[in-house]
């Protein structure tokens, strides 16, 4: 049995513009903004999205961020090819087809498309702002 003394809290991107990819998570996936501030000389943006906190946090003074990885499709699955976070994901209670058309009539990349997983639920995998993979599967 997991800890139960933890609790997961939230995400933590590092944004070249953290308010047009919160935009992006609010018009791609309904997300909400629950907070927009700034810490040490950073703007910080909360974004909600199926019982997560996305934080997007700009460049703080002195940083100096690498780029990301573009994710990159292999014969029988997908990877950054980089140490570290690969993804994150949710499950979508929905048609994950008619989710998936939606968004790339909006112009979202979807480096793997809809397709059976290893448990053989339908998931794909969205290309978000920052170089940032996100899984979506259907339940």
């Amino acid at each position: 049995m997991s800890n139960p003394a933890f609790k997961f809290d939230h995400v933590h991107i590092i944004s070249e513009n953290p308010r047009s990819s919160a935009e992006w998570y609010v018009e791609m996936f309904g997300a909400t903004i629950a907070a927009d501030t700034t810490a040490r000389g950073a703007p910080q943006i909360f974004v909600e999205l199926g019982g997560m906190t996305i934080l997007l946090r700009g460049r703080r003074p002195g940083e100096d961020p690498a780029p990301s990885r573009p994710i990159q499709p292999y014969v029988d699955f997908s990877s950054h090819n980089a140490w570290g976070t690969d993804h994150f994901g949710f499950m979508y209670a929905g048609d994950l087809e008619a989710l998936c058309t939606g968004l790339r009539a909006k112009g979202v990349r979807l480096p793997v498309e809809p397709k059976r997983g290893v448990t053989g639920s339908l998931l794909c995998y969205v290309a978000a702002p920052d170089g940032v993979s996100i899984e979506l599967m259907q339940c």
